[in-house]
């Protein structure tokens, strides 16, 4: 997506606060328990969270939502000011805000202030439509999806248009490319009862199906927690599941799904791919803290990176620091991973399984080449790095050029370093810089009879078929 066609958000902005303290007795007088010493922070919600969040994945970003001149309306505005463009619309009474109360990360209490709805559209906001190059409608049901329909109908025979929808929003508007509802949402909306031995799988196929038909969309992605998503064209439904079991606080993960799937349609990828982008976005966005790295202070909001050109280390970096801001578990495997196998599989998803990211760090061609000589690597690193990106446990992938990565490492300052167990601890050099921060290496039992020299030199030694010389047919 070019920089003069941003992704368009449009829906309904929210001022979120969260009240976090520490809750150890019950109060004297009634059976609730008693929050001290809370902390208060506040942050975009609501249709301005996905465009923050948008704009965090280095996309520039258009918000169109409905603002007045009432506090929280103008306290939202600093906390997205240099974040996103925003595009006014009128605001009729006062910009809705939602306070929680959290004990130690546990919500116990929300309290939510003011019911304003969007008034009107705006010439403005039908032109930055029309200039869109994705539309993301992010409905509160607060009115801004309303007042704008004709221009999003416009908007969806034009360009992909992503539409997360609320139980007392508007419909989507025909043709939109992806719908995302949550379970119970796509439940709402399909009606009926389903039959009493119907598991929660089938049903939200079920229900897919049924909103794909009734909407007129191109496609349905019912989002399932933690257990991934499930999309359906109208016919047998593919089932994209979560990488790892994320724990933690959900809240805005809906949001990280649809401004995930919408930025990859931008980018002009597949509907399918897009939605395994946006469930693997979310499991992080859960495990990284979710809202937590979103604060009162506008530097402290995810910053939109520079461009990287093309470095996928700038990006495994980010992810490094965000999970440990966050309070995660940082972790890192690295090798040549040249013909990846199964051995290469076994170790990255037992390394994932350990922390709340996975780092792999990728000998460049030129490592390779001086640690297994000529005729390595078989993979280029450009294709070795598209590879382990596709492994739903692999979270980044950053590139070192030296024959070990202790620079590297000492950038991303993992937690854990995870190796196969075929190597010693003493064989490591990399060890005593690992455990220099408090890091700790970590051995994961190696599958026997796998290697990529192994299956190089086995398929060196195989019979060609006959007409087949060296990977080109005759004739």
């Amino acid at each position: 997506m070019s920089a003069s066609a941003p992704l368009v958000v449009v829906g309904d902005a929210l001022l979120d606060h969260d009240l976090c303290g520490r809750a150890q007795r019950l109060a004297p007088d009634a059976p609730v328990p008693v929050v001290s010493e809370a902390r208060r922070s506040s942050r975009p919600g609501g249709a301005a969270l996905a465009a923050v969040l948008a704009a965090a994945d280095g996309r520039p970003v258009t918000l169109v939502t409905a603002l007045g001149e009432d506090e929280a309306s103008e306290t939202l505005v600093r906390l997205l000011a240099d974040r996103v463009r925003v595009v006014r619309l009128p605001l009729t009474g006062t910009l809705s805000s939602k306070t929680r109360v959290l004990a130690e990360g546990t919500p116990l209490l929300r309290l939510d202030d003011g019911e304003g709805r969007a008034a009107e559209a705006t010439e403005e906001a039908r032109t930055a439509l029309t200039e869109a190059g994705a539309v993301l409608v992010a409905d509160y049901g607060r009115g801004a999806a309303g007042v704008l329909r004709e221009a999003l109908r416009a908007a969806a025979a034009r360009v992909p248009v992503v539409w997360d929808p609320h139980p007392r929003g508007e419909q989507p508007v025909p043709c939109v490319r992806l719908v995302t509802p949550s379970a119970s949402e796509a439940r709402v909306f399909a009606g009926g009862d389903p039959p009493a031995d119907t598991s929660p799988l089938q049903t939200a196929a079920r229900d897919a199906d049924t909103l794909v038909r009734a909407w007129r969309a191109a496609s349905v992605a019912v989002t399932l927690g933690g257990r991934g998503a499930l999309l359906s064209h109208g016919d047998t439904p593919l089932l994209v599941p979560s990488p790892v079991t994320a724990e933690g606080d959900a809240c805005g993960a809906g949001d990280r799904f649809a401004a995930t799937a919408a930025g990859l349609l931008a980018d002009g990828e597949l509907t399918e791919t897009a939605v395994r982008g946006a469930v693997h976005a979310a499991t992080r966005y859960v495990a990284e803290g979710g809202v937590r790295s979103l604060a009162t202070d506008p530097a402290a909001l995810p910053a939109a990176p520079p461009p990287a050109d093309g470095d996928p280390t700038v990006d495994a970096l980010r992810t490094a620091a965000r999970v440990r801001a966050a309070g995660g578990t940082v972790v890192a495997a690295g090798g040549c991973f040249d013909l990846l196998h199964a051995g290469h599989v076994a170790l990255l998803q037992a390394a994932r399984r350990t922390g709340d990211c996975l780092v792999v760090c990728v000998n460049s061609d030129g490592s390779v080449r001086r640690r297994k000589g000529v005729g390595r690597p078989l993979v280029p690193v450009a294709d070795r790095i598209r590879v382990l990106r596709a492994l739903e446990c692999v979270d980044a992938v950053a590139v070192f050029d030296e024959d070990t990565p202790e620079r590297l490492l000492a950038e991303l300052r993992p937690h854990i370093w995870a190796k196969g167990g075929d190597y010693a601890l003493e064989r490591l050099p990399e060890a005593p810089l690992v455990e220099s921060w408090g890091g700790q290496v970590v051995l994961f039992p190696y599958l026997d009879g796998r290697s990529t020299t192994g299956i190089a030199e086995k398929a060196a030694l195989a019979p060609r078929p006959a007409g087949v010389a060296h990977g080109r047919e005759r004739g």
